[in-house]
Formats: structure tokens, C-alpha cells, sequence
């Protein structure tokens, strides 16, 4: 112990004397980031954000509490761009910074805590905090591997269409129990990797690993993640600003009923994906009776699994029989209600036979303190006047367009945005407020217009760099960043022309026209 002890002084010795400067590079080269991005990030962030609180002059028409927040928002865009600090960090420190400039005003000398906290306190918190207990349950069970081997076993996946098309159904599957798309992509790679493996050297199966693991972590992850409320942080936090603004009971059936048609994208990647890659007639020599004896190996469904599942579907019919629910209106909870409602359904004495540390670990909390902090970052942005103010900057160029126009040209700006941002949770974040904020001034529905332009930046697919599952999935080093948007963008073209020439028509059938901005909410 004192050996060990000495050696540790030492070091820190060694690194006092090779200076401050390769002390912190070390220390952070250690944890795995890049020293150059993230010690210039945090210094550009904090530089960006005293010049605008105390140097740059207030621009007209934007409120010294606006002004406060850009600083906030701008400080929070350069650490998450730059991952300076922990997401999750960055995500609880809005708040602080949100006291500390008086952005949002004091009351009675006091700093307003229950509003720049509110992100923390919203019914969306909850439901993804429920979500995420789930996810972590069911990876200690295994029961992730059991469904993924048990859908490619069912559709005796042996070639790579069939596995891809297994993986579309495992990732519609896992939406509904694991949130977050890079927690489904990071469960999914063993199992994608043990695919792959079976493939050999060829030239022709270098193409279809790629396809493979392009399709199964992220095309489809993301594609999924839209269709389902808890699948994906972005779509709480635009219902959350929807709620905020007299558009209220979107519950978890009604959302998915609203992006459904969504799925069908999947169709039209898989046939360009299948036609870059040069895919088809691929087949994967013992695919089937490999995935069959891993599947086998895992034995039958355990008494813990089937209370896992009997937990979730109790609590997903609560969801779906909440207020305005097309169903029946079981109860008027909202949704993060029902969620903590099943966290303590969850935790039952005896369901599952694990720790609470053995939870807590496979538990996201750096997202879920970054879901907080950008809901309340969304709030205040709103509550300030910044959204409004930076609506009116954004909406002259495409004054006078018609709505498909307006959406179109929007939706290329926040592709272009998006390369150099890796979070899509801090991207929409960002974006969502300014867009509902904008609508009403273009003469859209802001519900239509805020969901047609954020959910493009769901499928920012140029750069693997621009979303975490892109990251996890070329982790498996079986492709390149040329193959990844080579690929990528005729993907982001589709997912434009989409938008545009499916979703914008559904949302209307429903009673949501993105044209008309005085349409009755029909939820």
C-alpha cells in the first residue's frame, strides 16, 4: 500500500515539474478525449461566454435576460461540440449559470429555483428516468441478446438482407424498452459483430459488414427512435415545449401515432443502401446455424424476464390510457406520473434478483442530467425572449416562400449546423424552441413546422462524428468516414424528401396541416 502510495506522488511530482499544461494533457489523454479539442473548447466556451455577457453590445430588440441566456446557450453549445466537459455536466451547470446571471429574474432576493430547474422537474425527466431503470434491468438479464437472437432466428436470417431487415425489427422492438439510440446501438454491437464475423475478407463482403453495420446501428436505430416517445431525448423535449404552450396531451400512444408513418423511411435507406453496397446475393456462410446455437445457449425465457415484461406492459397500458387517449381514458396522470408510478412497481422486493449498484451502472444518468438541462435550457430561451428574437434573424431569408419551401430550406440550414455537433439531444434542444417560436411569424403551425424540421436533424448522417450511435458503429472498424457519407447523404436527401412528401401530408390527415397556423389541436 505505501509502495503504491509513493508511486502515485511521484507521478503527480513528475507532472508538476513537466509542467501544468502536459499535467492536464496527460490526465485528459487518460480519459480518452483529444487534449487540443477539449482544452480549447473549454477555454473558447468560457471566452465566448464573458464576451458576450459583459463586452459585446446588447442587440436591439433582445432583452438583457435574452442576452444572458444567449451567453448560456452559446457556453453550452462549445462544451457539447467539443465535449469539454461530461454532457451530463454541461446539462446540470445551465441551471447554475442560469442563477448565477440572474438570466432569469430573482424574486425577493432570491434566485428562482423551482423555474431554472424545471427541466429537472418535468413529467418528461421522469418517464425517461423509468425508461432508462428498464433498459438497465434488461441488460442484466440478458433479455437484450434474447430478443435480438430470437428475431434473426425466427426470420432465419442467412444472407444480409435478412439480417438487416432482422435488425430493423429487434431495433422496433428494443425502442420500446431501451431509451436512447446510443444505447441501443451500444447493446446491439456484440450482437452485429458476432454477425459480421462470420463474413469473410472478400471484397464483396467488406461491402455488406459495411451495409450491415451502417443499416443495424443507426439508420434503423434512429429511424425507430422517432416512432417512439421514450426511444429518443429529442422527442420529449418537443413535447415538453409543446405542453408549455397550450398543445398538451401528447401521450405516448398519440405520439406514436403521429410518427409511425416514419418507419417506412427504413424501406427506401435499405433499397439505396442495398444498391451502394452492392448487397444483394450476399449470404452468410452458416449464418442461421450459428445465430440459432448462441441463441440456443441462452436457454428459456427466465421467470425474471417475464415479470419484466409483465412490468413494462402493465405501465406502457397506462401510458396508453392516459388523458385523450383514443383507447379509453383509464386515469388523467401525465406520463412522468406513470413513470415513477413504475419505478416503484419496478423495484418490488424479489422481482429481480440484483443490486441496486448493479442497476445504477448500466443506468445513462449523463443523459438523463442532459435531458434536464436542456429542457430547461428550451424554457428559458422562450421565457426570455431569445427564441423569439432569434426566430426573427432566422425567418427573413425565407419570407415569402410557400411552406414546402420554407421547411425545405430550413431542413438543408440545420443539416449544415449539424456537421460539427455530435449530440442530437443538445442540437434539437437548441433548434426546437426557435422553430416553434418561428412558425407563427411564417404563418405555420408550429407543432407541424417544429416536428417536420427537428426530426430532419435526427438523420444527420454525413459525418459519424454527428451522432453517438454513428460513433458506437464505426467503433466496429468496419467502415470508413467516406463509406459512412458516400452513403450518407443521398440518406439525408430521402429523409428531407420524406418529410416533405409523407409526413407533412399525415400530419394534416390528423388535423395538424403545416399550412395552417389556426387548426384546432386535435389531441
Amino acid at each position: 500500500m505505501a509502495k503504491t502510495d509513493k508511486t502515485a506522488e511521484l507521478s503527480v511530482k513528475q507532472a508538476g515539474g513537466n509542467g501544468i499544461f502536459s499535467f492536464l494533457t496527460e490526465n485528459i489523454r487518460e480519459s480518452g478525449k483529444a487534449p487540443v479539442r477539449v482544452l480549447a473548447g473549454f477555454v473558447a466556451a468560457w471566452a465566448l461566454f464573458f464576451l458576450i455577457l459583459y463586452v459585446l453590445p446588447r442587440p436591439q430588440g433582445l432583452s438583457a435576460e435574452g442576452m444572458a441566456v444567449l451567453a448560456i446557450v452559446v457556453w453550452a453549445s462549445v462544451m457539447w461540440v467539443s465535449e469539454a466537459l461530461p454532457v451530463g455536466i454541461t446539462g446540470i451547470s445551465i441551471p447554475t449559470l442560469l442563477i448565477l446571471t440572474h438570466a432569469i429574474p430573482w424574486e425577493k432576493g432570491r434566485p428562482p429555483m423551482s423555474t431554472v430547474f424545471g427541466g429537472f422537474t418535468s413529467h418528461e425527466v421522469w418517464l425517461c428516468l423509468f425508461a432508462f431503470f428498464v433498459g438497465a434491468v434488461m441488460q442484466l438479464l440478458k433479455m437484450d441478446r434474447r430478443i435480438a437472437l430470437g428475431i434473426l432466428d425466427k426470420i432465419r436470417a442467412s444472407n444480409v438482407g435478412r439480417v438487416i431487415w432482422g435488425m430493423f425489427g429487434v431495433n422496433i422492438v428494443l425502442a420500446f424498452l431501451i431509451p436512447a439510440a446510443n444505447a441501443r446501438a451500444a447493446t446491439l454491437l456484440p450482437v452485429v459483430k458476432g454477425i459480421t464475423n462470420l463474413l469473410g475478407d472478400t471484397p464483396e463482403e467488406q461491402e455488406a459488414k459495411k451495409a450491415i453495420v451502417i443499416q443495424s446501428l443507426v439508420y434503423a436505430t434512429m429511424i425507430c427512435g422517432v416512432f417512439i416517445l421514450t426511444a429518443h431525448m429529442p422527442n420529449l423535449i418537443m413535447v415538453g415545449i409543446f405542453s408549455q404552450h397550450g398543445y398538451p396531451n401528447l401521450s405516448y400512444l398519440n405520439w406514436a401515432i403521429l410518427q409511425f408513418p416514419y418507419l417506412g423511411m427504413f424501406v427506401l435507406t435499405q433499397w439505396w443502401v442495398r444498391y451502394h453496397f452492392r448487397t444483394k446475393g450476399i449470404d452468410i456462410a452458416g449464418g442461421h446455424g450459428e445465430i440459432r446455437r448462441q441463441y440456443q445457449e441462452l436457454g428459456k425465457t427466465s421467470k425474471s424476464e417475464w415479470l419484466l415484461l409483465a412490468v413494462f406492459a402493465g405501465v406502457a397500458l397506462l401510458f396508453a390510457m392516459g388523458k385523450g387517449s383514443p383507447i379509453y381514458e383509464l386515469h388523467r396522470h401525465q406520463l412522468g406520473v406513470i413513470g415513477l408510478i413504475g419505478i416503484l412497481i419496478l423495484f418490488t422486493p424479489g422481482l429481480f434478483p440484483f443490486k441496486w449498484k448493479q442497476v445504477q451502472d448500466r443506468t445513462i444518468w449523463g443523459t438523463f442530467l442532459l435531458l434536464g438541462g436542456a429542457l430547461t435550457m428550451t424554457s428559458a430561451m422562450s421565457k426570455s425572449g431569445l427564441a423569439g428574437w432569434m426566430a426573427d434573424l432566422i425567418h427573413g431569408p425565407v419570407v415569402g416562400l410557400p411552406w414546402w419551401g420554407i421547411v425545405l430550406a430550413l431542413m438543408v440550414g440545420t443539416h449544415v449546423i449539424r456537421i460539427g455537433m455530435l449530440s442530437n439531444v443538445a442540437a434539437v434542444a437548441m433548434l426546437a424552441p426557435i422553430m416553434f417560436a418561428m412558425a407563427p411569424k411564417l404563418g405555420l403551425h408550429p407543432v407541424a413546422f417544429t416536428l417536420l424540421v427537428c426530426d430532419t436533424d435526427t438523420y444527420a448522417y454525413i459525418l459519424p462524428t454527428q451522432i453517438t450511435a454513428a460513433v458506437i458503429a464505426y467503433g466496429s472498424e468496419t467502415f470508413s468516414t467516406g463509406d459512412y457519407a458516400k452513403a450518407g447523404w443521398v440518406c439525408i436527401l430521402i429523409a428531407m424528401a420524406y418529410g416533405l412528401l409523407v409526413m407533412a401530408p399525415w400530419y394534416a390527415l390528423l388535423g395538424l396541416p403545416v399550412w395552417n397556423p389556426n387548426a384546432p389541436w386535435p389531441f
